[in-house]
């Protein structure tokens, strides 16, 4: 079969005629029961169970199972489990191998969730979880212990954007033991600006709710894996009854269609807004992994193949609180949200010590306020004039 570009992918992945039956897009199947005709054919559905047929609803219907093709197909995988959300699909994807006694390596900079889910649900299950900076490079190989049994990679890191080494994070955890697990917070890159394994990654995993719906409006996580992961991946997660429902599966293909002219958007906005934020006197350092500015940029240059809408910057001054208020309330385009990767622009802020607070494996320490933007689709005159306000808010 012809390997096709990305902008071609992105609009024929999983669209086999089973899938479709006649129409453009798969069809929506909802199920819960899957009827047989025969004995015959119940005793095959069962023994094909894990290869696409149709057996049982939590296994999966011809709506899942085109998501699950199309994301293989964009990522290279052997396999895609689906979860009802990004949170679902990271702590399922480390529950899946990982047991009493376990030790688990964490990006420091991880999404706070993650983090979370490590201090608190593992610590109760007796895995230990060694918190790492994420641009310590070979130094990873040091923290490696007997049992440890995953190495989580997040690029770039939640909030402070760093970019880390990841051929080397992975070949020096490989030297020292070729049988850790290694997954990644694959979001901000879509999955597709970063193809993780052909790193030697094992798993790819993102919050499809961000850049693969890309409308806000519905929330599913995807863990794509290699052949050698894929089956314990699978199984586990099955076992903890993740699934998700056949309507959202489709609202997610479908998503895809649009996904690499939403990419090269929110990169040429993003990129454009960054270099004009990186200007202002308000303004201490720009966090965006195609500036020079964002620690780890050469990695990204090497690495990535573009840039998605997500950066943060730095303000010169730390807000006060109603400092902060009277900057974030009087957006006219910025609206204050949790989440990302739709088609309309967002800001947040965290001070200083907040940062600190959840990054204690990080040395690098901020001085200033925080402000997290996703770009959105909007004209970028009208986002700067916006931010423009903002700024001036804040002056004096």
């Amino acid at each position: 079969m012809t390997k096709h570009n990305f902008a071609t992918q992105f609009v024929h992945a999983g669209r086999k005629s089973r899938y479709t039956q006649g129409s453009v897009n798969s069809v929506i199947q909802r199920a819960s029961s899957l009827v047989f005709d025969t004995v015959a054919d119940k005793k095959e559905a069962t023994k094909n169970r894990y290869k696409g047929a149709l057996f049982y609803g939590r296994r999966g219907t011809l709506t899942h199972f085109a998501l699950q093709d199309a994301m293989c197909e964009l990522e290279g995988g052997a396999g895609c489990y689906l979860y009802p959300c990004g949170a679902a699909a990271v702590t399922n994807s480390i529950l899946a191998f990982v047991s009493q006694g376990d030790h688990v390596l964490m990006t420091g900079a991880a999404y706070e969730p993650t983090q979370d889910f490590c201090n608190i649900v593992l610590k109760r299950m007796g895995v230990e979880t060694t918190y790492y900076d994420p641009l310590i490079a070979n130094g990873i190989a040091d923290l490696v212990q007997p049992n440890t049994k995953v190495l989580f990679l997040e690029s770039p890191s939640s909030l402070t954007m760093e970019v880390p080494d990841i051929p080397t994070l992975v070949n020096s955890v490989r030297a020292k033991n070729p049988d850790i697990v290694i997954m990644i917070d694959n979001t901000w890159a879509a999955g597709v600006l970063f193809p993780a394994l052909e790193y030697g990654i094992d798993i790819s995993i993102q919050a499809g709710t961000k850049y693969l719906v890309g409308h806000s409006d519905a929330m599913i996580g995807t863990a794509v894996s290699n052949a050698r992961c894929w089956d314990q991946l699978r199984e586990n997660s099955y076992l903890m009854g993740q699934m998700v429902d056949a309507d959202t599966a489709y609202v997610t293909a479908r998503g895809l269609r649009t996904l690499g002219i939403r990419l090269k958007q929110h990169e040429e906005n993003s990129i454009q807004i960054a270099r004009w934020l990186a200007q202002r006197p308000e303004v201490k350092a720009v966090y965006h992994p195609a500036l020079p500015s964002c620690p780890g940029h050469e990695n990204f240059k090497r690495d990535f193949k573009g840039s998605s809408g997500l950066f943060s910057f730095e303000l010169c001054k730390t807000l006060s609180d109603d400092e902060l208020a009277n900057f974030l309330d009087h957006f006219e385009i910025f609206s204050m949200a949790y989440s990302w990767g739709g088609f309309e622009s967002l800001i947040l802020a965290n001070q200083p010590k907040e940062i600190e607070r959840i990054r204690p494996a990080i040395e690098r320490k901020l001085t200033g306020t925080l402000i997290r933007v996703h770009i959105g689709l909007e004209d970028v005159e009208d986002l700067l004039a916006d931010l423009e306000a903002g700024l001036m808010r804040i002056q004096g």
